[in-house]
């Protein structure tokens, strides 16, 4: 007997939901040798994670002035407010406040810089939400200390936290403690501060890495509720559904084990200890980490919220010859029912749901989706006199994830809002192009470095302040 299927009917959004925009400071702001600050792995990275890092900083790196937003802020925020956003992510910029990483005092001119975008943020009614370590360790600390690898950073980190909770604790309610933790394992120098080779690296090194990074996590998020106790801690991770490829049994345990790789720092954040599936892991793999009685307390410091970035689901299969998907940049196989972005992503409105009803259901925290958009090779034309973009396809990738949102709330996930990776044109982190455009506003800036930085509003600008003004209710 065969059961026809009907489409769910979502419920609409809650009031108070926080709709906006997320940016990383190396990938919007520029201005990467002003007002005191130091040099971070970013200045490195010219070409992105694609490529090796270089030994200094170069003049190719389209991160040195990348959109402008540090001169051009008031600007840019002004046009957020326009599109109606309740809220805003944005990444503080190590190596601004600690230009060195291990310096003794903070840089004050750093300090400013971030108030005075406080203060438009402000201005506008629009609610802060800082990550405090987005792909961004002070290059010192890589080079000097070999990143995440050495416990000391443990303490550097604090110390960069202290400045910030002490400085602007009162005026930001959302902190985020490191991007995308669980991306260590991948992308070792990008999320690490690690400058080693990954196949140099042994599992043992990197595992340690992230544990140094929870650690710091448990104890600042202490340290949040000391100096700044009406504030919310949250971590980020990068969340990856997985499918299996086939009903095969064998599939689906293939699919559980590579999801543990995401579930377990989740998992820690939220309950405060390492899951035993991870511990089996270190036991069947010869894993070894050092780990004190000190450490066990500061990750029993658990977060306020989980956020998240979502991008795409992956498949998995035990079989060793099933097509790995060539865009997918944590692995994983191809999904045949789906189509791909520019850039080889796997589309999966659906798999957002998924996410939100499982990470709801395992861990019981309310949920932010802090990034998900679509990047693309966007063209300036002329409309009725107007410059703009007719980005008729990003409007249709939102709004089917955002419809998706819907689902999951209607489903019973509390989800606190939702902020659309790169609200504004930006250096894209993973090419470093600025081709792979993901804004509503469009910057005029090439990949070569030409340009006039001169925003334009694409047609998905007003598309999103439709929804924002209809708490969702303008979706299809």
């Amino acid at each position: 007997m065969s059961h026809a299927v009907t489409k769910p009917a979502g419920g609409p959004f809650p009031e108070g939901f926080l709709w906006g925009g997320a940016t990383a400071a190396n990938q919007v702001e520029g201005g990467h040798a002003e007002g005191g600050k130091g040099l971070s792995i970013q200045d490195v990275m010219p070409q992105g994670v694609m490529t090796p890092p270089t030994e200094g900083a170069t003049e190719d790196n389209l991160k040195q002035v990348a959109v402008d937003f540090y001169h051009r802020y008031a600007e840019d925020i002004a046009l957020f407010a326009e599109m109606g956003f309740k809220v805003y992510r944005f990444s503080i910029a190590w190596s601004r406040i600690f230009p060195n990483g291990d310096d003794e005092q903070p840089n004050e001119e750093g300090l400013a810089f971030y108030d005075r975008v406080l203060d438009e943020l402000e201005k506008h009614g629009i609610e802060p939400m800082v990550t405090i370590s987005h792909y961004e360790t002070p290059l010192n600390l890589a080079r000097t200390y070999g990143g995440w690898t050495n416990r000391a950073l443990i303490g550097f980190y604090e110390r960069y936290c202290r400045a910030l909770f002490e400085r602007f604790g009162h005026r930001v309610k959302y902190w985020l403690t490191f991007n995308e933790i669980n991306s260590v394992i991948h992308q070792p120098f990008l999320s690490g501060g690690i400058p080693a080779p990954r196949e140099e690296l042994t599992d043992s090194d990197l595992y340690q890495a992230i544990h140094h990074e929870l650690v710091a996590s448990g104890r600042v998020t202490k340290l949040a509720r000391e100096l700044a106790p009406a504030a919310q801690i949250g971590c980020m991770i990068l969340a990856l559904p997985v499918y299996p490829l086939t009903p095969s049994p064998d599939d689906v345990v293939a699919a559980m084990d590579t999801a543990h790789a995401s579930y377990a720092f989740g998992d820690i954040h939220c309950r405060g200890e390492y899951p035993g599936y991870l511990l089996r892991y270190f036991r069947d793999n010869g894993i070894e980490l050092d780990v004190t009685e000190q450490d066990r307390a500061d990750l029993k410091n658990t977060v306020d919220f989980v956020s998240f970035s979502y991008y795409m689901s992956i498949c998995e299969s035990a079989d060793p010859d099933a097509a790995s998907g060539p865009g997918n940049l944590m692995g994983g196989v191809s999904n045949p029912t789906l189509k791909a972005s520019e850039w080889g992503w796997q589309i999966d409105p659906q798999g957002l749901r998924v996410v939100l009803n499982d990470y709801w259901e395992r861990w019981q925290k309310p949920l932010f989706i802090v990034e998900n958009g679509l990047g693309a090779k966007d063209q300036l034309v002329e409309v009725d006199g107007v410059k703009t973009v007719e980005d008729d396809y990003r409007i249709e990738y939102m709004n089917d994830h955002l419809v998706q949102v819907r689902e999951a709330i209607a489903d019973g996930a509390q989800v606190l809002g939702y902020t659309s990776w790169g609200c504004i044109d930006i250096v894209s982190a993973s090419t470093a192009q600025l081709s792979k455009r993901y804004g509503f506003i469009y910057v005029d800036r090439n990949d070569d470095g030409t340009g006039t930085l001169d925003r334009y509003r694409k047609k998905s600008f007003g598309w999103y302040r439709d929804v924002i003004a209809s708490n969702g209710a303008a979706l299809v």
